[in-house]
């Protein structure tokens, strides 16, 4: 029988932060092409279309592959899982150099390389496993924080390029992901659960019954918040250089320095994300992060704009044209809210479907990865033919709101089905009075409907005792 090793905080920890760092390596390497990307461009003439799908590639396998390698990590172990996702990451960085003067065969290696995106299923059910319901939304907000791979790439990247040619600067990302898999191999422990399984000889449940949640519409439901919130701040992150580049004229390294302004808020907040989910609920989180989400994109959303009005005195010229700073707050701010949304979404799974992480875990990462596909092949067709720089935020907000008025009514629905006393409830004093009128009325013609009733048998005993 296989001896179940005993959890403790110690174990708790090391397959925390190792599952985090591995991550953080993993989403570096997702979102190279948002750096290496904008050379590429200059070298092969690419389009803004062109260019948003190229970055977008990446984003495509690392959504796909997440629900088979959440199922996968489940029956196998994240400890094996994660290393040998590492080991085939690695392998597709180091071959990018030989894709140079091919678009068509860097599309092809951004696919393998795009599996990195896949780490985030892997670690969300090996994580989860780790650790008991009521600490395992602080523990995916600590491990969320991989995120920062995507601000890493953002800081680091640019500067590699000002000594080094790209090729030289994905051989060292290649080299981070193959050390990682060393360190995955010779540290990494099975899970407790993986572990319980096999000492009791339970069989893997069928696949049939592993996406048989996924019937459920609100596996749905969570999937577009995750869309949103995961799949916006993917596409944002590998967007925004070339969006400060064109709209402010920032050379390569400066943009990256802002855009990981961006990045590094939405990773360093999904851990208190995690926690204020655990303390206050996950619901109410959602709501802050839609709200506040909806206001910052409108305010990005307005582009600059020169304005001529006729004034009593002639016209009156104004100018509403927010600053390269003012933006950056504002994107800051952005990137805070969305951490607490990612936070919360996944909050949810493991209370609604703790026997169902990989499948419905991996199905909402895979749609909230395919935002980070779809969007920025989106901004850069809507810059293509609209021609304006603030369109991805018109976007984004579109979304946002959608998202914000179907949690809503959703949950307003759910709340009349468990209570449908809830449906006659209202804040009007006179309904409520003509309501309560209506209850004294009934009480009183049940009253006089009994005593009608005993009088009758009351009469018809009199008459059957003078007979």
């Amino acid at each position: 029988m296989q001896d179940i090793t005993p959890v403790t905080p110690a174990r708790q920890q090391r397959a925390l932060w190792l599952s985090t760092f591995a991550m953080g390596v993993c989403f570096a390497i997702w979102v190279i092409f948002s750096i290496i990307g904008v050379k590429l461009k200059q070298d092969l003439g690419l389009s803004d279309s062109q260019f948003g799908l190229l970055v977008a590639t990446p984003i495509l396998t690392g959504s796909i592959s997440r629900p088979l390698l959440g199922i996968w990590t489940e029956t196998l172990g994240g400890h094996r899982i994660y290393a040998l996702l590492m080991l085939v990451v690695a392998g597709f960085t180091f071959a990018l150099p030989y894709a140079a003067h091919s678009y068509s065969l860097l599309l092809l290696f951004g696919l393998g390389l795009g599996l990195a995106g896949g780490s985030f299923a892997v670690g969300i059910v090996y994580v989860s496993a780790w650790f008991p319901r009521e600490k395992q939304g602080t523990a995916l907000g600590l491990f969320g924080m991989g995120n920062a791979g995507t601000a890493l790439t953002g800081f680091i990247a640019p500067q590699l390029l000002l000594i080094m040619e790209w090729q030289k600067v994905a051989q060292i990302y290649a080299l981070a992901a193959l050390v990682t898999a060393v360190l995955l191999l010779l540290f990494a422990q099975p899970d407790p659960l993986l572990l319980q399984r096999r000492a009791s000889g339970e069989r893997p449940a069928p696949l049939a019954v592993r996406l048989a949640p996924l019937r459920n519409l609100q596996v749905w439901r969570f999937s577009t918040y995750y869309f949103l919130v995961f799949g916006g701040f993917v596409a944002l992150a590998s967007w925004l250089p070339r969006y400060y580049m064109g709209v402010y004229g920032v050379d390569l390294a400066e943009a990256g320095m802002l855009a990981a302004s961006f990045a590094l808020p939405a990773t360093l907040f999904r851990a208190v994300g995690g926690a204020l989910a655990d303390r206050f609920g996950a619901r109410r989180m959602m709501y802050i992060a839609f709200s506040v989400c909806m206001v910052g994109l409108f305010l990005l959303s307005y582009p600059s704009t020169h304005y001529v009005v006729d004034g009593i005195r002639g016209p009156i010229a104004f100018t509403i044209a927010p600053s390269l700073a003012e933006r950056a707050i504002v994107l800051c701010l952005l990137g805070m809210v969305m951490a607490f949304g990612m936070a919360a979404v996944f909050k949810h799974i493991p209370t609604y479907y703790p026997q169902h992480v990989g499948a419905v875990g991996g199905v909402v990462g895979m749609i909230g990865g395919l935002g980070g596909f779809i969007l920025p092949i989106a901004f850069g067709v809507m810059n293509d033919l609209v021609g304006i720089w603030s369109s991805c935020f018109m976007l984004l907000f579109g979304i946002a709101l959608t998202n914000l008025l179907w949690m809503h009514f959703s949950i307003l629905k759910m709340n009349r089905d468990r209570h449908p006393e809830l449906m006659a409830d209202t804040d009007l004093p006179e309904i409520m009075a003509a309501q309560e009128a209506a209850r004294h009325a009934k009480v009183a013609a049940d009253a006089a409907q009994q005593a009608a009733q005993a009088a009758a048998a009351a009469a018809d005993a009199a008459r059957k005792l003078k007979a």
